[in-house]
């Protein structure tokens, strides 16, 4: 059987086919990623002024999932899309387009042959613990087939799950922790286990959101000059910037200046790590509380402890330290060192390093930074426990995220009780095998016991 889920995410959309044996609903380890398509242009937040185009952007990868899904499969295929952090500031911003697009979208899912069973813009808190339940279905930490067939509860602990996107971010962990806030407290029973979660989405935070916040704390500084210098760009590197690209959005209408917003500045790199680093820092607050602790911005959270999996743009970013730069990322140390050699780097020689990332180059300083800053300071990650974070895009061969979690949320795939624990036909198979081969031996000694004394009886 099929699935299909579509990630309308603030930067992009991306569509996954899903695939699992058809007489397994209920199995696990068995939904696996059969094929996925990027969706070419922005998120469908981005459509606000003209909706009609955002159904439309979504035809070329739906044409795919008629040839990736069989034919036959088509009507019992069910399709879903959820819209993450850049439909929730678009629906802050102006409900009414934010409602246009969701309506467009639907028009375009609706006219295909699957079983379309609805779009909806997903809350920060659903984001993070779907993108928690995949990783953990993926390594099998809530259950798994035993050898013989049986269904074994794992007793190693689930794993943490850290979502960086475009413009949010989300920590989701199990914890034995009180959780002093309950917005951020999710009770969760799975295969009849009990896990109490700790979660929460920093909307703003994510990777496009904190670059335009940075560039609005950059241009305060400087008062709105004509021509203004950027410690986060590299060297080398300038570009025009108009205002209105940067207070386009509700995370930095705050600071919105009265000056027309098609001004236009000339903004220059000066590649210095320190002072970059002094004004990302400048994005969170650390200094409000009301819980016996906090990560940020006065945001309750327990202690993180144990294994932690970091996908998304997490894993672009350290991927792009370890690969293009060269480094190693072990230690909270060997991140705030990258950031500073990557903020150093000339304009020139990072072109030559990474010719094929024009686009993104010039922002690795800042986000490098960002992703030592949150991940330390924020939430707390030290010597001990940074080495237990795994930076990856995919389990296996298929990509972690909120999308997975949420269809085996929708289509009941996860039971809430442990599956009954009847033996698979499997189990029958190996009993046989077991019996045969236990016979066998038994046979064997006991003819080879025989032709033993027989030769010895002779010899005499």
């Amino acid at each position: 059987q099929y699935g299909i889920v579509l990630d309308a995410g603030s930067s992009h959309t991306a569509m996954f086919v899903y695939k699992w044996p058809a007489d397994k609903e209920n199995d696990t380890g068995v939904v696996s990623e059969h094929s996925m398509c990027d969706v070419e242009g922005p998120g469908i937040s981005s459509y606000s002024s003209n909706p009609p185009a955002a159904g439309k952007s979504l035809e070329h990868c739906l044409n795919q999932a008629l040839r990736d899904v069989p034919r036959e499969k088509h009507a019992g295929t069910p399709l879903y899309l959820g819209a993450t952090a850049g439909m929730r500031l678009l629906s802050i911003a102006n409900i009414q387009a934010s409602n246009a697009v969701l309506s467009a979208v639907m028009a375009t899912l609706k006219s295909y042959p699957f079983n379309f069973r609805g779009a909806k813009i997903l809350s920060g808190e659903e984001e993070g613990v779907f993108g928690w339940v995949t990783a953990n279905y993926l390594l099998e930490n809530f259950i798994k087939r035993g050898w013989l067939g049986e269904w074994i509860q794992p007793k190693k602990r689930t794993l943490g799950a850290m979502d960086f996107g475009g413009a949010s971010t989300q920590i989701t962990f199990e914890t034995g922790d009180t959780i002093e806030d309950p917005k951020n407290e999710v009770m969760l029973k799975l295969y009849g286990q009990p896990y109490k979660v700790y979660t929460h989405s920093f909307l703003c935070y994510g990777r496009d959101q904190v670059l335009k916040r940075l560039l609005s704390k950059l241009l305060q500084a400087e008062s709105y000059q004509a021509s203004i210098t950027n410690p986060c760009w590299p060297t080398g590197y300038q570009r025009d910037l108009s205002l209105s690209s940067v207070y386009d959005s509700p995370c930095t209408e705050k600071e919105r200046p009265s000056l027309p917003l098609n001004t236009t500045v000339t903004m220059a790199g000066t590649g210095n790590g320190n002072l970059c680093a002094l004004y990302v820092g400048k994005l969170f607050d650390f200094t409000t509380c009301s819980f016996s602790r906090c990560s940020f911005d006065g945001i309750f959270q327990p202690d993180v402890s144990g294994n932690f999996i970091a996908f998304s743009a997490f894993f672009y970013t350290v991927d792009f330290i370890q690969t293009v730069m060269e480094r190693p990322v072990h230690l909270p140390s060997d991140l705030r060192d990258a950031a500073e050699t990557i903020c150093a780097t000339r304009w020139e020689e990072l072109l030559r390093k990474a010719p094929k990332m024009e686009k993104r180059l010039p922002d690795y300083c800042a986000t490098s930074t960002f992703v030592y800053l949150l991940t330390t300071k924020g939430y707390k990650f030290n010597n001990r426990s940074f080495p237990n974070i795994a930076f990856q895009k995919k389990a296996g061969e298929t990509s972690i995220g909120w999308a997975l979690g949420y269809m085996l949320n929708l289509t009941n795939m996860i039971p809430a009780e442990k599956p009954a624990s009847h033996k698979s036909m499997l189990y029958n198979y190996w009993v046989i095998l077991i019996l045969l081969f236990v016979v066998t031996t038994l046979t064997a000694l006991v003819t080879a016991v025989y032709l033993l004394r027989r030769s010895k009886s002779s010899a005499i």
